[in-house]
C-alpha cells in the first residue's frame, strides 16, 4: 500500500510513518524543503503546488499538516497562522485529489471542534462549539468538503488529548507530574477525551483499512476529568499529586491556548466502538502506566 502523509514530522505523523514502514508499506512524506529521496516529495501549500500524480497514485492520503497549537501563545496573529496553515494545506490537497483520486483521505481534525461543553456527552453527531479553537477546526474540516463532494471516501479524525511518553502534552506537563508538582489544571473538573499515541496510530491504520466515511472521535472509551487524569499519571510515576495551577497562571504562561487545556469535552468514540476497534489502553490507569513505563 502507498500512503502519502502531509505533516509527517509531528508527533503523530512521525509515529504513523514508522508504523507503516514497519508494516512494509510505501510511505511518501510531503515536505516543504527539497526532497532528499524517493520517500519525500516537495510541496508548497501556500502556493498550492505539489505533485498531483503522486497523490493520485496513493491508496491513502493522510493530512496532519498545520502549525502546532501548543508550542506558542495563541495570540490573534498566531491563531491566524494556525488557521491558515490548516486551511491552505487541506485546500491544496483537495484540489489535487478531486482530479480522480480513488483511495481514502484521512483528514486530520481535533476534539476542539466541540468547544467547551461541560458535562454534555458528545458523539460524532454533536454539533460544533463556539470557541476560537472550535472555529479553527470547523474551517479545517470544511476545507476538505470538495473531496467529500467528489465522492471520495473521507474520514475526519477528531483527535483527543494524545498521551505519549514524549512530545505533545507530555512535553509540557509530565515534568511537573513526575516531580509531584501538579494536581490539576484550573479546578480540575474539566473532562478530557484522550487516547494514547499507540492506540491513535492503531486507530488511523484501522480506519485506512475500514470502509467508514465521516467523522470519527479518535479517543479512548472512557473520558477522564482533569484531576483524575493527572492523579493517574502521578500514581504511575510513584508520586502524589501536587498543586492546582490556577487558570490565570496558565493563561499568563501560554496565552489563549489555555482554552484548549481547560475546555471540557466528555466525548465517546461511537464510530470506533461500532466498527469493532479494540484499544490496548482503554482506561486512564492503563494509559498512565504505559506512558510512564516508556519515559
Amino acid at each position: 500500500m502507498r500512503v502519502v502523509i502531509a505533516g509527517s514530522s509531528g508527533l503523530i505523523g512521525t509515529a504513523l510513518t514508522h508504523s507503516l514502514h514497519e508494516g512494509g508499506h510505501d510511505v511518501v512524506a510531503l515536505v516543504r524543503r527539497p526532497a532528499r529521496d524517493d520517500h519525500e516529495s516537495q510541496w508548497d501549500p501556500r502556493a498550492g503546488t505539489l505533485d498531483a500524480d503522486l497523490l493520485l497514485s496513493a491508496d491513502a492520503v493522510v493530512n496532519l499538516a498545520g502549525a502546532s497549537i501548543g508550542d506558542k501563545r495563541l495570540t490573534d496573529a498566531y491563531a491566524a497562522v494556525v488557521r491558515s496553515s490548516r486551511v491552505e494545506s487541506t485546500a491544496t490537497l483537495a484540489s489535487a485529489l478531486t482530479r480522480g483520486f480513488e483511495g481514502v483521505l484521512i483528514q486530520g481534525s481535533a476534539m476542539g471542534y466541540y468547544g467547551d461543553r461541560g458535562d454534555e456527552v458528545l458523539s460524532e453527531r454533536s454539533g460544533p462549539g463556539s470557541t476560537l479553537l472550535a472555529s479553527i477546526v470547523q474551517d479545517w474540516e470544511a476545507a476538505a468538503q470538495p473531496v467529500r463532494d467528489a465522492g471520495i471516501r473521507t474520514v475526519t479524525v477528531r483527535t483527543g488529548l494524545v498521551l505519549a511518553p514524549h512530545g505533545g502534552f507530555a512535553e509540557r506537563l509530565l515534568p511537573l507530574v513526575t516531580r509531584g508538582l501538579l494536581r490539576s489544571l484550573g479546578p480540575g473538573d474539566a473532562w478530557h477525551s484522550w487516547i494514547t499515541l499507540e492506540d491513535h496510530i492503531r486507530a488511523l491504520r484501522f480506519l485506512i483499512d475500514s470502509e467508514h466515511a465521516g467523522a470519527v472521535n479518535a479517543i479512548a472509551p472512557a473520558a477522564a476529568r482533569d484531576a483524575a487524569l493527572i492523579r493517574a499519571l502521578s500514581e504511575a510515576a510513584g508520586r502524589r499529586p501536587g498543586f492546582s495551577v490556577p487558570a490565570f497562571v496558565l493563561e499568563a504562561a501560554i496565552g489563549p491556548a489555555v482554552e484548549d487545556l481547560l475546555s471540557s469535552q466528555h466525548a465517546q468514540p461511537g464510530v470506533l466502538t461500532r466498527l469493532g476497534f479494540e484499544w490496548h489502553h482503554p482506561t486512564i490507569e492503563d494509559a498512565a502506566r504505559w506512558v510512564m513505563a516508556r519515559r
